[in-house]
């Protein structure tokens, strides 16, 4: 099955308008190669988007909008790292789905607050496209990581 298969029709409306902000109004790209090496241990993955987040949200501009923004973006995307190590040390596979499902919600949560950083600090939009093409990829990881757990 393709992930076009597996995706609800709002996940894949979502999906594309995610891509449609995020491309500049370029050609499609068909995989952006990472600057850094990559990481293949979730825990450490997850705590250095968690102190990549922080790093980012100080240097939005501070408004009486953006420090909301700031605040929840900061808590999302924190809380992945978090989540993740409560999932790892879960002691039923009940417990372990759950904490999954809360790093699911909390990186998507994290793609939706970076968005609307750019929208108050534009010129924050490559940074931001970085720390957002890292979330995708990490919601991509639990939300498989899920789904297999659910289909056991």
């Amino acid at each position: 099955m393709t992930n076009d298969e597996i995706m609800t029709k709002s996940e894949r409306k979502n999906n594309e308008s995610e891509e449609t902000f995020w491309d500049n109004g370029n050609a499609p790209i068909i995989r952006e190669e990472p600057s850094d090496k990559r990481v293949y241990n979730l825990e450490e993955r997850t705590a250095r988007f968690g102190e990549a987040v922080v790093d980012f949200t100080r240097t939005i501009p501070q408004d009486a909008v953006t420090n909301r923004i700031i605040n929840q973006l900061v808590g999302a995307g924190t809380s992945v790292g978090a989540n993740y190590v409560e999932a790892d040390d879960a002691v039923s596979k009940k417990e372990f789905l759950k904490s999954i499902g809360t790093c699911k919600k909390e990186v998507r949560e994290a793609k939706d607050f970076l968005r609307m950083a750019v929208r108050a600090a534009p010129e924050l939009k490559p940074e931001a496209r970085k720390l957002w093409l890292e979330a995708r990829e990490l919601h991509l990881i639990f939300s498989k990581i899920w789904r297999s757990g659910k289909n056991e």
